[in-house]
Protein backbone atom coordinates (compact mmCIF):
# COMPACT_ATOMS: atom_id res chain seq x y z
CA UNK A 1 0.00 0.00 0.00
CA UNK A 2 2.57 2.63 0.79
CA UNK A 3 5.23 4.02 1.05
CA UNK A 4 6.31 1.47 -2.26
CA UNK A 5 4.49 0.63 -5.26
CA UNK A 6 6.16 -1.95 -6.02
CA UNK A 7 9.26 -4.81 -5.24
CA UNK A 8 11.75 -2.78 -7.37
CA UNK A 9 10.89 0.48 -5.75
CA UNK A 10 11.60 -1.38 -2.39
CA UNK A 11 14.54 -2.72 -4.02
CA UNK A 12 16.05 0.90 -5.50
CA UNK A 13 15.29 2.43 -1.97
CA UNK A 14 17.76 -0.76 -0.28
CA UNK A 15 20.73 -0.02 -3.20
CA UNK A 16 20.49 3.97 -2.25
CA UNK A 17 20.18 3.41 1.62
CA UNK A 18 23.53 0.81 1.23
CA UNK A 19 25.33 3.31 -0.74
CA UNK A 20 24.61 6.55 1.09
CA UNK A 21 22.26 5.73 4.03
CA UNK A 22 19.49 7.58 2.35
CA UNK A 23 16.09 7.58 4.27
CA UNK A 24 16.98 5.18 7.26
CA UNK A 25 13.09 6.12 8.21
CA UNK A 26 12.34 2.84 6.11
CA UNK A 27 13.75 0.48 8.36
CA UNK A 28 11.78 1.54 11.73
CA UNK A 29 8.37 0.15 11.27
CA UNK A 30 7.18 3.35 14.18
CA UNK A 31 8.57 5.91 11.51
CA UNK A 32 7.03 4.69 8.81
CA UNK A 33 3.42 4.13 10.71
CA UNK A 34 4.40 7.87 11.46
CA UNK A 35 4.82 8.79 7.94
CA UNK A 36 1.98 6.62 6.45
CA UNK A 37 -0.28 8.65 9.20
CA UNK A 38 0.93 11.86 8.89
CA UNK A 39 2.20 12.56 5.88
CA UNK A 40 0.27 10.58 3.56
CA UNK A 41 -2.75 10.79 5.07
CA UNK A 42 -2.45 14.25 5.77
CA UNK A 43 -3.78 13.15 9.83
CA UNK A 44 -0.98 15.63 11.37
CA UNK A 45 -2.45 15.74 14.53
CA UNK A 46 -1.92 11.82 14.78
CA UNK A 47 1.72 12.38 16.49
CA UNK A 48 3.02 9.41 18.91
CA UNK A 49 3.00 5.94 18.92
CA UNK A 50 0.91 4.25 21.32
CA UNK A 51 2.23 0.90 21.03
CA UNK A 52 4.18 -1.22 19.30
CA UNK A 53 4.54 -5.17 18.54
CA UNK A 54 6.99 -6.39 16.31
CA UNK A 55 7.54 -10.43 15.38
CA UNK A 56 9.51 -11.42 13.05
CA UNK A 57 8.65 -9.61 9.45
CA UNK A 58 5.54 -8.42 11.00
CA UNK A 59 4.63 -5.00 13.03
CA UNK A 60 1.73 -3.65 14.43
CA UNK A 61 2.15 -0.08 15.52
CA UNK A 62 -0.68 1.35 17.56
CA UNK A 63 -0.71 5.68 16.48
CA UNK A 64 -2.44 8.28 18.53
CA UNK A 65 -2.79 12.30 18.84
CA UNK A 66 -1.07 14.12 21.63
CA UNK A 67 -3.40 14.47 24.58
CA UNK A 68 -5.20 13.91 28.31
CA UNK A 69 -8.34 12.10 26.35
CA UNK A 70 -6.28 10.75 23.24
CA UNK A 71 -6.77 6.97 22.95
CA UNK A 72 -4.85 4.36 19.44
CA UNK A 73 -6.76 6.12 16.68
CA UNK A 74 -5.41 2.86 14.77
CA UNK A 75 -3.20 0.30 14.16
CA UNK A 76 -1.20 0.05 11.78
CA UNK A 77 -0.01 -3.26 10.28
CA UNK A 78 3.53 -3.06 8.38
CA UNK A 79 5.52 -6.09 6.96
CA UNK A 80 9.22 -6.00 5.47
CA UNK A 81 8.97 -5.21 1.87
CA UNK A 82 11.46 -8.12 0.22
CA UNK A 83 13.68 -10.48 1.59
CA UNK A 84 16.97 -8.90 2.55
CA UNK A 85 18.23 -7.81 5.90
CA UNK A 86 17.70 -4.24 4.75
CA UNK A 87 14.11 -4.98 3.57
CA UNK A 88 12.34 -2.10 4.15
CA UNK A 89 8.88 -1.57 6.34
CA UNK A 90 5.44 -1.49 4.41
CA UNK A 91 1.72 -0.54 5.37
CA UNK A 92 -0.40 -3.11 4.45
CA UNK A 93 -3.29 -1.82 6.31
CA UNK A 94 -5.07 -1.93 9.67
CA UNK A 95 -5.80 -3.70 12.68
CA UNK A 96 -9.77 -2.83 13.32
CA UNK A 97 -11.84 -3.40 16.40
CA UNK A 98 -14.34 -0.90 16.63
CA UNK A 99 -14.19 1.12 13.29
CA UNK A 100 -13.97 -1.08 10.03
CA UNK A 101 -13.74 -0.74 6.54
CA UNK A 102 -14.79 -3.94 4.56
CA UNK A 103 -16.14 -2.75 1.80
CA UNK A 104 -14.79 -2.47 -1.23
CA UNK A 105 -12.68 -6.30 0.26
CA UNK A 106 -8.84 -5.75 0.18
CA UNK A 107 -7.45 -5.93 -3.16
CA UNK A 108 -10.74 -5.90 -5.32
CA UNK A 109 -10.72 -3.94 -8.35
CA UNK A 110 -12.60 -0.59 -8.02
CA UNK A 111 -14.11 1.98 -10.41
CA UNK A 112 -15.84 5.40 -9.06
CA UNK A 113 -18.27 6.11 -8.01
CA UNK A 114 -17.19 3.89 -5.13
CA UNK A 115 -19.77 2.16 -2.60
CA UNK A 116 -17.79 2.26 0.92
CA UNK A 117 -19.11 0.49 4.18
CA UNK A 118 -18.04 -1.16 7.21
CA UNK A 119 -18.73 -1.41 11.25
CA UNK A 120 -18.31 1.11 13.62
CA UNK A 121 -19.11 1.23 18.03
CA UNK A 122 -19.31 4.88 18.85
CA UNK A 123 -21.46 8.10 20.00
CA UNK A 124 -22.21 10.55 17.36
CA UNK A 125 -19.78 9.71 14.95
CA UNK A 126 -18.77 11.47 11.41
CA UNK A 127 -17.41 9.62 8.68
CA UNK A 128 -15.46 11.04 6.52
CA UNK A 129 -14.14 8.51 3.12
CA UNK A 130 -10.77 9.89 0.89
CA UNK A 131 -9.51 7.88 -2.01
CA UNK A 132 -5.63 8.30 -1.99
CA UNK A 133 -2.92 7.53 -4.07
CA UNK A 134 0.90 7.65 -3.36
CA UNK A 135 2.00 9.46 -6.43
CA UNK A 136 -0.62 12.20 -5.65
CA UNK A 137 -0.57 15.01 -2.19
CA UNK A 138 -4.12 15.75 -2.18
CA UNK A 139 -7.28 12.74 -2.25
CA UNK A 140 -8.47 11.68 -5.38
CA UNK A 141 -11.84 11.91 -3.93
CA UNK A 142 -13.32 12.71 -0.64
CA UNK A 143 -17.35 11.79 0.46
CA UNK A 144 -19.79 14.50 1.38
CA UNK A 145 -19.10 15.01 5.34
CA UNK A 146 -20.26 13.43 6.79
CA UNK A 147 -21.74 10.25 7.47
CA UNK A 148 -23.52 9.87 10.85
CA UNK A 149 -23.22 6.62 12.52
CA UNK A 150 -22.78 4.96 16.26
CA UNK A 151 -24.46 2.58 18.29
CA UNK A 152 -22.52 -0.97 19.28
CA UNK A 153 -21.04 -2.98 16.11
CA UNK A 154 -23.37 -1.13 13.90
CA UNK A 155 -22.97 -1.22 10.12
CA UNK A 156 -21.98 2.33 8.57
CA UNK A 157 -21.98 3.01 4.21
CA UNK A 158 -20.80 6.12 2.33
CA UNK A 159 -20.61 6.58 -1.48
CA UNK A 160 -17.66 8.68 -3.05
CA UNK A 161 -16.45 9.49 -6.52
CA UNK A 162 -12.85 9.58 -7.53
CA UNK A 163 -10.90 10.80 -10.55
CA UNK A 164 -6.76 10.96 -11.33
CA UNK A 165 -5.70 7.48 -10.47
CA UNK A 166 -2.66 6.53 -12.11
CA UNK A 167 -1.30 4.30 -9.38
CA UNK A 168 -2.12 0.28 -9.72
CA UNK A 169 -2.99 0.73 -5.77
CA UNK A 170 -5.48 3.18 -3.89
CA UNK A 171 -5.85 3.51 -0.18
CA UNK A 172 -9.08 3.85 0.97
CA UNK A 173 -9.31 5.52 4.02
CA UNK A 174 -12.30 6.30 6.16
CA UNK A 175 -11.76 8.24 9.48
CA UNK A 176 -14.10 9.59 12.77
CA UNK A 177 -13.49 12.60 14.98
CA UNK A 178 -14.85 15.98 16.28
CA UNK A 179 -15.12 15.03 20.14
CA UNK A 180 -11.32 15.83 20.69
CA UNK A 181 -9.68 16.31 17.84
CA UNK A 182 -10.56 16.21 13.91
CA UNK A 183 -9.07 12.53 13.29
CA UNK A 184 -10.05 10.39 16.53
CA UNK A 185 -9.96 6.89 14.83
CA UNK A 186 -9.31 5.64 11.34
CA UNK A 187 -9.03 2.64 9.16
CA UNK A 188 -7.72 2.05 5.75
CA UNK A 189 -7.62 -0.67 3.23
CA UNK A 190 -6.19 -1.18 -0.28
CA UNK A 191 -7.53 -1.31 -3.88
CA UNK A 192 -6.68 -2.14 -7.48
CA UNK A 193 -7.59 0.17 -10.32
CA UNK A 194 -6.12 -2.36 -12.94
Amino acid sequence: MWPFATLAQAQAWERAYRSSGAQPWHLDPEQTALSFTRGYLGFKEIDRVSSRKVSGRQARIGVAHTGPESGTAAVIHLVRYGSGPDAPWEVVGTDDTTFSLTTPRYGSLVRSPLTTGGRITGVDESIRVEVRQPSSEAPLGTSPCCTPAGGDDQPWKASVEFSGARDPVLTIVASTGGHVSDVERFTVTAVRTR
